[in-house]
This record gives structure tokens, C-alpha cells and sequence, in this order.
């Protein structure tokens, strides 16, 4: 009971953190980070433990599908230049810089020890960082450099953590094998995920009841990811591939089923994320504790601090450098119409390096273990250094990202808008034509509102947001009224509760219709 009651009192407490991130324009992983902290030192907190081999699965597998569902293969291959140097040159850099630093501070740790380290401190929670940039209304272009990012830097770093760990757990890998190993697993993950979504396709096509639907995507999720990782692949590769292929087939779904499934993935996430920082958070006790036994307190604490500021810099470094090249190549280029880069997107880039739940979960899917029953390594500083990274980059970066940006003088000329707008013109043109031959009123009510949906979004100098619709605000107000009279209604007993639900359940899909989705 007393476990349920700290799972409650957390849950909330995480909900609460939250609505303060939202007031004060931060991204909420900042502030579950410093609560994690904050919880690990509180005398009476539990001392609960996961197991390792379950870290991953449990908290980066649902995250990776959310953030696939979300990614614009189009904005991919069209970003795939700067997304391709974050994923690989960037990530590569920081592996390395991170190890051999962490080789210089503790001579003694081996090799694979400091790469494993590197690889989980290198891949950034660009979850995080887009929270704040759509509020400020960074350029489209960052922002989908960012969120390709985040779902592809997720796999190289943790497939360079792999390698490692198989390494120190197996003693040696000669390159020779590591070779054989990493491209196995690269092309068939990639394979294997993209298989999957099409074997699994009917079967999901099938059903029509949200809460089967749930259970059944939640299942498959964690299976692929389990049958993927019994087999020798890569657990993140296949998912990502998996949840791509899905997501493009998934427009099919009913909007009955679309909009409640969407908010349950959305509440997963968040509430994963909470535990994932209470969970890590609880391990810094034990940890300082087992330091403290071993005198080596104030070195791990340096150690942190150097791994912490080696892991911005040689992010900072090689965005700077790739922006100067590109700036270079526009600067030489014959074509006026060429973007060129600026110095405050390459700064703002830099900075959004912001560390989260991936890193979190990495490092505590340690092993605690070798083969042989000796304890891994340096465990206990692995993992004081992966939460010093996220916590000072969520904080340092996360509260100062915002005021960057405004400082940069960055803004968004909102293609996204304009496509909204082109999209609407067309499909709702191709509503019209469908039923402009019925004469019945409904049709002729159809026919006028949704060509004023086309007249509105087809006129050059239409100025409404775009998340709105003909008559928005006041449609908005009136189903405000018409609800309200509907629990006058059923109070006065003039209706019960199963037509009340009927008709709030239509004023509730007529709200949605209206727009204005942004302005709460």
C-alpha cells in the first residue's frame, strides 16, 4: 500500500512540476530532473529498483514510437545533410571526446567503460528543446532539424553503447568481429522493423475498439523491441523502422479512434519520463553513499562536472564548424536564392543539446555484473555523470533556451501554415465536388460551410489563425452555451445521464471542429 500511495503522491507531483514548466516557459524534463534530485536526499523516500536489462525497454521503447509517429520523412531527406551530421559526426564526436577525457580523469577505467559512457551522455533529448521552441517560433527548418535528430541520434549513440558493453562483457572484440556485428545489426534491424509493420498492418487495420487498439499497439511495441533484441538486433533500430512504416500507413484510422489514442501515447510519454528521472533520481543515494565509503566523493563529483561540460563544448564545436562550412559554400555559391546560413541558428543548434530520458535510461541498463560476478567497472560514476549531464544540461540550457532565441533574433516565416492552408483548399475542394450534385438542405448547409472554409483559406489575404475555421470563435462560444444547458437539463432531471453523455460527446467533436486548438 505504502508503494501505491508514493506512486500517487509522485505522479501528481510530476503533474504539478509540469503546469509550473508550462507557466514559466520551460520544458517540464527540467523540472522533473531537479525533483529527481531533490527526492533522492529526502530521508523518508523509497528505495525502489528496476532491473537493468528491463531500463531500456521500458522507458525508451514507447518514447522512440511517439517520436517516430511525429518525424516527417520529407523533412528528412530534405534535412538529411545537417541531420546526418548530428546523428553520426556529432555523436561521434562527443563519444570520443567524452572517453578520452574520462580515460584522462580515471586512468583505470577500461576502454569500453569510457566509450559506453561517451555513447550515453551523446545522444541529446531534442524533446525537450523543441517544447520550448515552439513556443518562441524557431524556423521550421531548425526544428525539423531537431526532431529528425532526436529519433535518429537515439540509435547511433545507443548502438555505439552496445558494441561497447558487449565488448567489456565479452572481454575483447577484435575489430574483425565488431564489423560483422555492426552491420548485421544495422541493415537487419532496419529490415526486420519495416517487415514487421507490414505483417502487422492487417491485423492493427482490423480493429475498431480503442481499447483493444491500445493493448494491441503497447504489445507490439514491446514485442518488437523483445523479439528484436532475443534475436541479436538492435531493439532501437527495429523500432524506429517499425514505427515509421506504421505511422505512414495510419491515416486510415477513424477519428474516434485517432484522437483518444494519440492523448494515451501522449500521457505514456509523460508519465515515463516522470519515472524515469524519480527512478534515477533514487539511485544517487546508494551511489553517493558507496562514494563516500570509497573516499572518492570529490573526484566523482570533478569527473561529472569535466564529463558535463566536454559533452556541451563538443556539441557546440562541431555545429559551429559545420555552420562556418556552410556559410562558406553559400557564401561562394552563384545562386542568390541560396539560404545562407546565420551564426544565431548555428548558436541556437549548439545549445539545444539538452539531455533526457534516453541518456537516463542507457545508463542505468548497465549491467551491475560481468560474467564472471565481479561488480561492472565504474558503474556508480557512469551513472552520476549521465545524471549530471542531463540535470546541468536541462537546466543550464533549458532555462536559458528560450531567451537565446529571442536574443538571436530567429523567427519563423510558417511553411507549415501555408501548406495547412493549401491542404485544406484542396481536400475540401474535393468534399464540394462530391456532393454538389445534392440538393437535400443538409447538403446545401455542407456545401456552404465548407466553401467558406475554401474561401478562407484560398484568399491571399486570408489573416485568420490558421487553426481556425469560418465562424471559429463563435462556434466556440455558442457550444459553451449549448453545454452548459445541457447540465442545466440533466440537474432538473429533464434528461438523464446517458443523453446528457450522447450530447456532450457531440458539443465536445462540433469544439474540435471549430478550431482554435492553439489558443489554450
Amino acid at each position: 500500500m505504502a508503494t501505491f500511495e508514493w506512486i500517487i503522491v509522485l505522479l501528481l507531483g510530476a503533474a504539478l512540476l509540469a503546469a509550473l514548466a508550462r507557466k514559466l516557459g520551460a520544458p517540464y524534463p527540467t523540472f522533473l530532473a531537479l525533483g529527481g534530485t531533490l527526492l533522492a536526499f529526502v530521508p523518508s523516500s523509497p528505495n525502489w529498483t528496476l532491473d537493468p536489462h528491463l531500463a531500456l525497454t521500458l522507458f525508451v521503447a514507447p518514447v522512440l514510437v511517439d517520436a517516430a509517429y511525429d518525424t516527417s520523412l520529407r523533412d528528412l531527406r530534405l534535412n538529411w545533410r545537417p541531420v546526418a551530421g548530428l546523428v553520426i559526426a556529432a555523436v561521434g564526436t562527443t563519444v570520443l571526446a567524452v572517453a578520452f577525457v574520462a580515460r584522462w580523469l580515471v586512468p583505470d577505467m577500461p576502454w569500453p567503460v569510457a566509450i559506453a559512457l561517451g555513447a550515453i551522455v551523446a545522444p541529446p533529448d531534442a524533446a525537450a528543446a523543441t517544447a520550448v521552441m515552439r513556443q518562441v517560433k524557431l524556423p521550421h527548418k531548425l526544428l525539423k532539424i531537431l526532431e529528425g535528430e532526436s529519433l535518429l541520434n537515439d540509435a547511433s549513440a545507443l548502438l555505439v553503447y552496445r558494441l561497447a558493453i558487449m565488448t567489456m562483457m565479452a572481454g575483447h572484440l577484435g575489430v574483425g568481429s565488431v564489423a560483422p556485428v555492426f552491420l548485421l545489426t544495422l541493415f537487419g534491424s532496419l529490415a526486420a522493423g519495416v517487415g514487421c509493420a507490414y505483417v502487422l498492418r492487417p491485423m492493427m487495420g482490423a480493429i475498431h475498439d480503442v481499447p483493444i487498439a491500445l493493448i494491441v499497439q503497447f504489445a507490439l511495441v514491446f514485442g518488437v523491441w523483445i523479439a528484436a533484441e532475443a534475436i541479436g538486433l538492435s531493439g532501437i533500430l527495429t523500432l524506429v523502422a517499425y514505427a515509421m512504416a506504421v505511422a505512414r500507413s495510419g491515416s486510415q484510422m477513424a477519428a474516434r479512434m485517432r484522437v483518444p489514442i494519440f492523448a494515451v501515447w501522449e500521457s505514456v510519454v509523460f508519465v515515463l519520463n516522470a519515472f524515469a528521472f524519480v527512478l534515477i533520481g533514487m539511485q544517487l543515494r546508494p551511489i553517493w553513499t558507496r562514494l563516500e565509503a570509497g573516499g572518492g566523493q570529490a573526484h566523482a563529483l570533478v569527473t561529472a562536472a569535466v564529463v558535463l561540460v566536454v559533452t556541451i563544448a563538443a556539441r557546440f564545436a562541431w555545429v559551429m564548424v559545420y555552420y562556418a562550412f556552410k556559410r562558406r559554400r553559400a557564401d561562394a555559391s552563384a545562386d542568390p536564392l541560396r539560404p545562407r546560413p546565420t551564426v544565431g541558428g548555428g548558436i541556437v543548434l549548439s545549445w539545444a543539446g539538452m539531455r533526457g530520458i534516453v541518456t537516463l535510461a542507457a545508463a542505468f541498463a548497465i549491467p551491475e555484473t560481468l560474467p564472471d560476478g565481479t561488480p561492472f567497472p565504474f558503474r556508480d560514476l557512469v551513472l552520476l555523470c549521465a545524471f549530471a549531464v542531463v540535470l546541468g544540461t536541462l537546466v543550464l540550457q533549458g532555462l536559458t533556451m528560450a531567451p537565446l532565441i529571442r536574443a538571436m533574433g530567429l523567427t519563423d516565416d510558417d511553411p507549415v501554415g501555408r501548406e495547412i492552408r493549401l491542404g485544406r483548399t484542396h481536400a475540401y475542394s474535393t468534399l464540394l465536388d462530391a456532393i454538389k450534385d445534392d440538393d437535400t438542405l443538409s447538403g446545401k448547409l455542407l456545401r456552404k460551410e465548407y466553401g467558406a472554409v475554401v474561401e478562407l483559406n484560398s484568399s491571399p489575404a486570408a489573416d485568420a489563425p490558421v487553426d481556425d475555421v469560418p465562424g471559429g470563435p463563435l462556434r466556440r462560444r455558442a457550444i459553451a452555451v449549448a453545454r452548459q444547458r445541457a447540465f442545466e437539463l440533466r440537474r432538473d432531471d429533464v434528461i438523464g445521464d446517458d443523453a446528457y453523455r450522447v450530447l456532450v460527446q457531440e458539443l465536445d467533436w462540433a469544439e474540435l471542429s471549430a478550431g482554435g486548438g492553439r489558443q489554450g
